[in-house]
């Protein structure tokens, strides 16, 4: 007995000792400009703009500090990564900044836990991306006669990538034109992405189960350091 509560000590220790070593940073939330305000946060984050892969993390404030409750590999756009707020449409590149989570979606149902509000796809579902319409960057069942079908995205026709997601606010509280539409965080597909962020349908299942919108979720996207630094946002 005597044997055994020497040992829990002394792991004691040692678990104190590792807590409070010098040096190691503070997670990525404390180094970071802003959060968004609530107790759970998304980080999509790349090597560099150039950069096609990277990580996700899903964080969430236990005791009054950020701890890592998942992370997975990403995918962004095919070229790379660009300043969200001079992003152009239809350059395949994911726009960094902190951005709001509005709803999921999906072509199968959502999964076991879910607590977004969460709109399944039909297929009359369309994301509008065209420049000229009233519902530009907006989920639109039916298309209307504005929105044309060549500058909108028929979510039903990606049942892989859709299979569930989540909409990323970027662009979307007050579009403007030609910035880009129909930015999400989804099921990976092939290779990259025109411009989302993109995870393992596994983890893509325990975000949208681990995501609550009673604590205030955003993602932020960027890169590891430079003008485009996650930090930064």
């Amino acid at each position: 007995m005597r044997r055994s509560l020497a040992v829990v000590s002394v792991l004691f220790a040692l678990a104190g000792s590792v807590a409070a070593a010098p040096g190691d940073p503070p997670p990525l939330p404390e180094r970071m400009a802003r959060t968004g305000g609530g107790s759970q946060l998304i980080t999509a984050v790349a090597p560099g703009t150039g950069s096609t892969t990277g990580t996700v993390t899903w964080w969430e404030r236990r005791r009054g500090r950020w701890v890592a409750a998942g992370s997975a590999p990403a995918r962004f756009g095919a070229n790379g990564l660009t300043e969200g707020a001079s992003r152009v449409q239809g350059t395949d590149t994911t726009p960094t900044g902190l951005f709001g989570l509005p709803y999921a979606f999906g072509t199968r149902a959502a999964p076991d836990g879910t607590r977004f509000p969460y709109r399944p796809v039909h297929d009359g579902s369309w994301w509008c991306q065209d420049n000229a319409s009233r519902a530009y960057n907006r989920w639109v069942d039916p298309r209307p006669a504005d929105c044309r079908a060549e500058e909108s995205e028929h979510l039903a026709s990606y049942p892989t990538q859709y299979a569930r997601a989540l909409v990323v606010g970027f662009n979307y509280r007050h579009p403007v034109r030609g910035r880009g539409a129909g930015i999400f965080l989804h099921v990976n597909g092939k290779g990259a992405t025109a411009g989302c962020v993109s995870v393992p349908a596994a983890a893509m299942d325990r975000i949208l189960a681990w995501a609550d919108p009673a604590r205030g979720p955003h993602i932020a996207v960027g890169t590891v350091s430079g003008t485009t630094a996650v930090t930064r946002y």
